[in-house]
């Protein structure tokens, strides 16, 4: 099917934003998998009553259970703040890729019903 110049531009885009909120997708599933692990630790160090080791690059250390649970709980919360900033980022895609869709389909339905 031929397309006008600007409706072939707007596929393009359209393109690279389903490609980029795909991309978003990805981030945010990884980023809400590295906060089910700090949720499932914190369970964990709740109901430890020994020793608690954490492991920094490679190394496993000793460290305190409260110490250990504060820098999970600040991890806990930067991660939160990334996956609600990817879903702003991924709902302001969501509407531009509506949007974009919408005006292809017309543009096509226009050019097969003869209108410009």
């Amino acid at each position: 099917m031929n397309f006008d110049q600007d409706t072939a531009k707007k596929i393009e885009e359209l393109q690279s934003l389903e490609h980029n909120l795909q991309n978003f997708l990805n981030q945010k599933q990884a980023i809400q998998v590295e906060l089910n692990e700090i949720e499932n630790a914190l369970t964990e160090l709740k109901s430890t009553k020994g020793e608690v080791y954490k492991i920094l690059g490679g190394i496993m250390l000793k460290s305190d259970v409260e110490t250990l649970k504060k820098e999970l709980l600040d991890k806990q919360k930067i991660i939160r703040l990334r996956i609600e900033s990817v879903e702003k980022q991924e709902n302001i895609l969501e509407k531009k890729t509506k949007n974009l869709r919408s005006e292809i389909n017309q543009s096509i339905k226009n050019a097969n019903t003869g209108k410009k």
